[in-house]
C-alpha cells in the first residue's frame, strides 16, 4: 500500500501521523510511504530522518493526497484537506465528528473511508488510541489552568500551589476517567485541594485508594454537589467524555454567573463539542476569552502545544492499527477486529457510526454492511 503523511495545518499543530520509526516499520512490511516535506518539522524530525527511514519527501500536501491509498493523520482534515480526498480513498486520523456538521458532510461527499482513532475500543471498554492524547491534555490541563489564574492573563493572580502560610487553589475536576485522573495527578503535584466529581461511584473509588495519601477529595455528582463544588472552584477541568458523541453541558451559564470573578474553566472536552455551556472552541494562538469575569481556556487541540511527547506517545498505540490497515486491507482488517470497527465513522458516502449519526440527523448504516460482511 502508498500510505501519505501530510503536514497538519491547524492552528499551531506541530505533530505529525507518523514518526520516522514509524516509517521504518511501514518500509519493512512492505509498503511505500510519501511525507510532505517539513512534515516532521515540529518533533525534531527532518525530511533527511524520512528519508533514512525509507520515505520519499513530496512537495505539497496535495502530492500526498492525490497518490496515497492511506492517508495517516493526526488532526481532523481541514476544508481544503478534505477537498482532496477521493471516493474510496483510506483515511486514518483523529475525527470528532459529532459537533462538526461541515465536516462530516464533506467527508460524507467524499467517498473516502473514514476511521477515526477517537472510537476505536479495546476488549475491556478502553479507547485506546485516544487514551495517550488524553493523558496529555489532562496534564496539560492544569498547566494551563494554572498560567490562567495568573493575574496578567485574566485570573485571581493565584498561584495554584499556594506558598506556607497561604492557601492553596481549589481545583475541581469534572470526570475521573483519563483525563481526570491525568488532571488529578499534576493538581495534586503542584499542591493544589483537589476535589474530583463523578457518577461513577467504582471510579471513586479506585481514585479514592490512589490518591488518599496525597488528599484527594472524590464527591458524587448531582446537581447540587456540582453546583456547590463549581461555585468554591479556583479552577475547573472539564474531563466528561461519551465515546463518539457530543459532550453533555455539565456547567451551565448560570453557574458561570455565579463564580467567583478571575476564575478559571478548562474545557478538555472541547473536541467534542465542550462540556461547558459558554465554551467555544479556541487556538493556541488566542487560546483564551472570558465570559463573566470568568476565563475560558477551550484550545481544541491542545497536545499540539506538546508534539514531541504526543506524537511519539500517539505513534506507540496507532502503528498496529495502521499496520493492519495496510497489511490487510481496510475490510479485512476491520472485519477481522470488531473493536477496530467501531472506528469506522464515515465509508463510501455513509455514516457508519451511530452516535455521530443520532447527533447529525443521518441515517446509521451498519458498518458491516459497508464491509461486505
Amino acid at each position: 500500500m502508498l500510505v501519505g503523511v501530510p503536514k497538519e495545518i491547524k492552528n499551531h499543530e506541530y505533530r505529525v501521523g507518523l514518526t520516522p520509526d514509524s516509517v521504518r516499520e511501514m518500509v519493512a512490511h512492505g509498503h511505500k510511504v510519501i511525507v510532505e516535506t517539513s512534515a516532521g518539522a515540529g518533533i525534531g524530525s527532518s525530511d533527511a530522518d524520512y528519508t533514512d527511514a525509507g520515505a520519499e519527501i513530496v512537495g505539497a500536501a496535495s502530492d500526498v493526497f492525490a497518490r496515497a491509498d492511506m492517508v495517516v493523520k493526526v488532526k481532523e482534515p481541514q476544508a481544503v484537506e478534505r477537498k482532496m480526498l477521493r471516493e474510496g480513498q483510506l483515511l486514518f486520523t483523529y475525527l470528532h465528528l459529532a459537533p462538526d456538521p461541515e465536516q462530516t458532510k464533506d467527508l460524507v461527499d467524499s467517498g473516502a473511508v473514514c476511521v477515526a482513532y477517537e472510537t476505536v475500543t479495546s476488549p475491556t471498554g478502553g479507547l485506546p488510541l485516544l487514551a495517550p492524547m488524553s493523558q496529555v491534555a489532562g496534564r496539560l490541563s492544569i498547566q494551563a489552568g494554572a498560567h490562567c489564574l495568573e493575574k496578567a492573563h485574566g485570573g485571581k493572580g493565584m498561584l495554584i500551589g499556594g506558598v506556607p502560610g497561604v492557601e492553596s487553589a481549589n481545583v475541581v475536576v469534572i470526570g475521573g476517567g483519563v483525563v481526570g485522573e491525568n488532571a488529578i495527578i499534576m493538581a495534586l503535584g503542584m499542591r493544589a485541594n483537589v476535589t474530583v466529581l463523578d457518577r461513577n461511584v467504582d471510579v471513586l473509588g479506585g481514585l479514592a485508594r490512589r490518591y488518599a495519601e496525597q488528599g484527594l477529595n472524590t464527591v458524587y455528582s448531582n446537581r447540587a454537589t456540582l453546583e456547590r463544588y463549581v461555585l468554591g472552584a479556583d479552577l475547573v477541568v472539564g474531563a466528561v467524555l461519551v465515546p463518539g458523541a457530543g459532550a453533555p453541558k455539565i456547567v451551565t451559564r448560570q453557574h458561570v454567573r455565579d463564580m467567583q470573578p478571575g476564575s478559571v474553566l478548562v474545557d478538555v472536552a472541547i473536541d467534542q463539542g465542550g462540556c461547558f455551556e459558554t465554551s467555544k472552541p479556541t487556538t493556541h494562538a488566542d487560546p483564551t476569552y472570558v465570559i463573566d469575569d470568568v476565563v475560558h481556556y477551550c484550545v481544541a487541540n491542545m497536545p499540539g502545544a506538546v508534539p514531541r511527547t504526543s506524537t511519539m506517545a500517539l505513534n506507540n498505540v496507532t502503528l498496529p492499527y495502521a499496520l493492519a490497515l495496510a497489511d490487510k486491507g481496510y475490510k479485512a482488517a476491520l472485519s477481522e477486529n470488531p473493536h477496530f470497527m467501531n472506528g469506522l465513522n464515515v465509508a463510501g458516502g455513509k455514516v457508519t457510526y451511530r452516535a455521530v449519526a443520532e447527533a447529525l440527523g443521518y441515517d446509521f448504516v451498519d458498518p458491516r454492511t459497508v464491509l461486505g460482511g
